[in-house]
């Protein structure tokens, strides 16, 4: 190659090189977030929706809700005991995570405690030689797909230390590293501030215990009022706010406090911590496994869905085993049935061939953040994005050519990037069909007035912390839905 060829081929390198330069240049990049964010662990629970508290001990034995702590360990004897049901029934169920009373505030506990022989091991189930804890982590383990959490009762009604901050802290802290330590990834544990008028004065050191478990397991989510993973909603009907914010300031809350139920319900739009509700409640009227009592209907169980799973929450429902140590068959059948209704109503988006138009688009016509992106099957990391200066009037639209025919509005916002929306209004050719303020992670309208009809569909954002992103959008036929009742 002569002097001049090898010159003009140096020149076409730089001119292509500043061509891919220039062009990666303009390449559109996301929005700046808005803060406070969720961590990784936040946003895999938030994904989970669905997860199972196992009320499981002597009050099962004794038909009480709280027990005494005077309980003789040789009443617990479930001979029937199978962690694989409980597994399946939830599996087939949908739920992700299971957690378990490891020892409620009858301080039994499920496990074989070396620092207290009030305990499986002093019970006549397998000789002694049995531990709920660890049926339960191989069960899961053995299923695939399921997680496992603990509950262990800061209130202990038979442990002759509390009521001595030091001895008794210690004492629950050696329990806390026993249960981390030898039951492999626990993915959330639950705190509490339960306990009955009566009881003793006790300091729990709260920030101590908190710090213990993330040294000993850093990708566990703590629950407690005041979190640092994960709040309580604020009540026990499985209900959260109308509104209700995954942010919130830490400082305003402590664990027990009765006063700010209200604010656990709502959260915070000026929160400075990413804090998310976990709404609980039974299957049953009573938390652990009672003869004479029954599941809640189906109609029931969808409300409580749509007032937590679809007001962005986490919905924890607990499913007692019975005495025999199994879910009972007409819980498992609620729960079958509550499975095949989440089913029939949401695994058909009727929007899915329809059309998308958005008042502005960020970038160009050619930029990942298009309003198609809310019919895609990424309802995280893909949205829409309006331009960034346009705060006001921001609109999607589907646009569909048959007329359809829905009573159930899905919206998702892109929380990975913070949570926007404040305000928002639904339109179906016109027509105001639903209102709300927060979307978060899963917004559900089911509409007020019953089935419409229509061909477009309008999602108006009247106000807004920042640009909303709205990650997914569904169209859902509820034939449960039956406001006239």
């Amino acid at each position: 190659m002569g002097k001049l060829q090898c010159f003009l081929f140096i020149i076409t390198l730089l001119q292509v090189s500043k061509l891919v330069i220039s062009e990666r240049d303009q390449v559109t990049t996301p929005p700046l977030p808005i803060l406070p964010l969720p961590s990784f662990s936040q946003l895999k629970w938030q994904e989970r929706e669905l997860i199972v508290f196992l009320h499981f001990g002597v009050n099962t034995f004794t038909d009480s809700e709280w027990g005494t702590g005077h309980e003789n360990p040789a009443i617990f004897n479930p001979v029937g005991l199978n962690a694989n049901q409980w597994v399946k029934v939830a599996a087939e169920a949908g739920f992700s995570l299971m957690i378990l009373t490891a020892k409620h505030h009858d301080g039994f506990c499920l496990w074989p405690s070396k620092y207290t022989g009030h305990s499986v091991e002093s019970s006549p189930w397998k000789n002694g030689h049995g531990d709920v804890v660890q049926e339960l982590v191989n069960a899961a383990k053995n299923h695939g797909g399921i997680d496992v959490g603990l509950y262990l009762s800061p209130w202990d009604r038979h442990d002759k230390r509390y009521g001595n901050d030091l001895e008794y802290n210690g004492y629950y802290m050696a329990q806390l590293q026993e249960l981390l330590n030898k039951y492999g990834s626990i993915r959330e544990i639950w705190f509490d501030g339960a306990k009955g008028s009566n009881a003793p004065n006790m300091s729990y050191y709260f920030s101590d215990w908190f710090s213990m478990v993330k040294e000993l397991q850093a990708s566990i989510n703590i629950f407690s009022d005041a979190g640092p993973d994960v709040r309580w909603v604020g009540n026990e009907n499985g209900f959260a706010g109308d509104s209700c914010w995954s942010t919130i300031n830490r400082t305003s809350l402590s664990i027990g406090n009765g006063s700010i139920v209200d604010y656990l319900n709502t959260g915070d739009p000026e929160g400075t911590d990413w804090l998310p509700a976990e709404c609980d409640v039974s299957i049953r009227r009573g938390w652990f496994w009672h003869k004479s009592e029954s599941p809640k209907k189906l109609s029931m169980l969808l409300d409580i869905y749509y007032k937590s799973v679809g007001r962005n929450c986490v919905l924890l429902f607990n499913v007692p085993p019975n005495s025999t140590g199994l879910v009972s068959e007409d819980d498992a059948q609620r729960l079958r049935e509550f499975r095949g209704a989440i089913d029939t109503i949401f695994s058909t988006n009727l929007a899915d061939k329809c059309l998308t138009k958005a008042s502005s688009q960020r970038g160009d016509q050619d930029s990942d953040f298009g309003p198609q992106n809310v019919l895609d099957s990424d309802h995280l990391w893909t949205y829409w994005a309006p331009k960034d200066e346009e705060f006001k009037d921001n609109w999607i639209e589907i646009k569909c050519i048959d007329e359809l025919r829905f009573n159930v509005i899905r919206i998702q916002e892109a929380i990975g990037l913070g949570q926007r929306i404040k305000q928002h209004e639904v339109y179906v050719d016109g027509k105001k069909v639903a209102k709300g303020t927060t979307v978060g992670h899963k917004r559900l309208h089911r509409i007020e007035e019953g089935v419409v009809k229509g061909r477009t569909v309008r999602i108006q954002i009247l106000k807004s912390r920042a640009v909303p992103l709205i990650s997914s959008v569904g169209l859902h036929y509820d034939p449960f839905w039956h406001p006239d009742n």
